[in-house]
Parts: structure tokens; C-alpha cells; sequence
């Protein structure tokens, strides 16, 4: 009696292992930047219904966490938003561009300038002279205003790819940004909404609302003046809609950085079969539904560069 119990306990312990170890193969676990986040749920929810059997964690953090755990072995992959550093790259990162956003300075709709803000917009110069040398504070130092109110800057307090990405086109790093350090792009995105003389950035994902097309309630988009005449011309006016400002992504229009590539990233190349098929069908099948989620599909010649890093 007492036997068969134990072959008992045994046998179910040995199944329950079995389950164990079934469903981890099957599960893939993201984490990583707040740009790549919604984008990689929309592909989860996707390929999910092509495969019930594959499940998904997914988390965000900011992109310094998605390559931290893709280097440390933590995740399947991580989700990553700015250059690959050569230092990451001597770690053993492997990588694979997916697809390409931007990141835009906002402002709060309560904001009394804004109309000011919208026709004549905002140089790279002013910017760096604003988020970067301090030597800008005030809104008639950006902008030409008979009233006047000190500026209230924000930034990321993480390790992100926005900012990063941000500081580049500013001509520096992200350490070297100024402003009240906010976790997180939608964190970011309240703070400024929230502030009337706030100023910050955000991926384009957080600043506009993929179901309506329009600027998120709350968050105004700072046009870029890109030749500095101090008007925002016809051809420099592409920010109503996502549509618009994705278009202008596509053909070059608005300017690289602040657009920039988005990238899954692990160490060395991935060694799940479940995950190499999940990716070969991100930057195949599921490019269809990367418009539909706001953002903006590779080239074809990249994706087909892209296939042939699967060893």
C-alpha cells in the first residue's frame, strides 16, 4: 500500500515537471523599451492565433532593462530603441531591426502659447540650447511672445532609448539631458501634459493614439522649424495625425535621429527554435500589422538583409 502510494507521488511529480518544462519551451519572454512595447503586443496577440500554443510574457522597463536581461540570459529577447553601443557588442548582443519610430518634443495642450508654438516651432538649436546648455529657460528665449513664463523641462530618469536617441540629435548623450527625470515614457507624456509650461519628448507611440489617428487628449506635438526660418513651412508641417508624421518618417522627411530604428536584441544569436520562428515571422508576415500600430515597416531590402542573420 504504502508502494504504490510513493510510485504514486512519484509519477505525478515526474508529470508535473514534464508540464513544467513543456510550457517553458513554449513560452518567449520580452522586456525592455517603452517604444518596441506596443508594437510587440500587437505581434504577441497576432501570432498567438496562428499559434495557441506559444505564450508570451511581455514587459516593459525602458530599453537599458530589455538589453540588461537579453545580455544576463533573463529574457528571450530584449526590446531595444537606440544605436547599438560598441560596448554592448563586445558583451556578444545579436540583433535585428523590426521596425522604425520617432521621438518628438511635446508639450501640454493647457500650454498658453501653443498657437505661437505651432506656427513659427522650434529649432535643433533652441533645443540644445534648452535641454542641453541650459542657456535657453524661458518660452519667449524659444519662441518670439509679448508674456513670458519660465520653461518646465522634463526627461527620462531611465535608461531609455528616447532619450538617448533624443540626446543625439541634440548632439550629446542622455546624461548630458537637462530636466526633472520622469520613469517612463507614459510617465513622461503625464508629467507634460499635466504641466502648462512643461516641455519634454515622447515615441510617437505615446504621443499619439493609434485607434483615432490624433494627438493623444491632453499632448500638444512641437513642430521642428528644420530650415530655421522661424515659420513652419507646408513641407515641415506633418504633425496633425500619426499618418502624417509617419509618412514624413518614411520618406526622410522628418529627420534620423530623431526617427530611428527599433531592434530585438540577445545574447548572441537566439537558440529557441520557438523564438527564431517567432522572429523570422515578425520581419516577414507580421510587417502587415505594423502600420495598424503606428509605426513604420523596414524596407524591403532591410528585412530581406535582415532573414539572413538566422544561422
Amino acid at each position: 500500500m504504502k508502494r504504490n502510494i510513493l510510485l504514486t507521488i512519484i509519477v505525478t511529480l515526474l508529470l508535473t515537471s514534464c508540464a513544467s518544462e513543456q510550457r517553458k519551451s513554449n513560452t518567449i519572454s520580452l522586456s525592455g523599451a517603452f517604444a518596441l512595447y506596443p508594437m510587440a503586443v500587437k505581434w504577441t496577440e497576432e501570432y498567438q492565433k496562428l499559434h495557441p500554443e506559444i505564450r508570451f510574457n511581455v514587459s516593459g522597463g525602458g530599453a537599458g532593462k530589455g538589453m540588461a536581461d537579453a545580455l544576463a540570459q533573463t529574457v528571450d529577447l530584449g526590446m531595444f530603441s537606440r544605436e547599438i553601443s560598441s560596448e554592448e557588442i563586445k558583451q556578444g548582443v545579436w540583433w535585428v531591426g523590426v521596425c522604425v519610430d520617432a521621438v518628438i518634443p511635446t508639450i501640454s495642450r493647457q500650454n498658453p502659447f501653443i498657437d505661437s508654438i505651432k506656427l513659427h516651432g522650434i529649432t535643433r538649436e533652441k533645443l540644445r540650447q534648452t535641454f542641453i546648455t541650459g542657456s535657453i529657460s524661458s518660452w519667449n528665449q524659444l519662441i518670439s511672445l509679448r508674456e513670458n513664463a519660465n520653461i518646465a523641462l522634463y526627461t527620462r530618469s531611465d535608461a531609455c532609448g528616447a532619450a538617448e536617441t533624443w540626446a543625439h540629435y541634440l548632439g550629446r548623450k542622455q546624461e548630458n539631458l537637462l530636466g526633472v527625470g520622469i520613469y517612463g515614457d507614459p510617465g513622461l507624456a503625464e508629467a507634460v501634459m499635466k504641466d502648462k509650461f512643461g516641455l519634454g519628448f515622447n515615441n510617437t507611440a505615446y504621443a499619439y493614439d493609434i485607434k483615432t489617428n490624433k494627438k493623444r487628449p491632453g499632448i500638444e506635438v512641437i513642430p521642428l522649424d528644420l530650415n530655421g526660418n522661424d515659420i513652419i513651412d507646408q513641407d515641415e508641417n506633418f504633425y496633425e495625425n500619426l499618418d502624417e508624421l509617419l509618412q514624413a518618417i518614411s520618406k526622410g522627411v522628418y529627420p534620423s535621429p530623431p526617427a530611428r530604428e527599433l531592434y530585438f536584441v540577445s545574447k548572441g544569436q537566439p537558440r529557441k527554435q520557438k523564438v527564431i520562428d517567432f522572429l523570422r515571422w515578425i520581419i516577414t508576415d507580421g510587417q502587415q500589422y505594423v502600420k495598424e500600430a503606428g509605426y513604420v515597416p523596414l524596407a524591403e531590402e532591410e528585412l530581406k538583409a535582415n532573414l539572413t542573420k538566422f544561422k
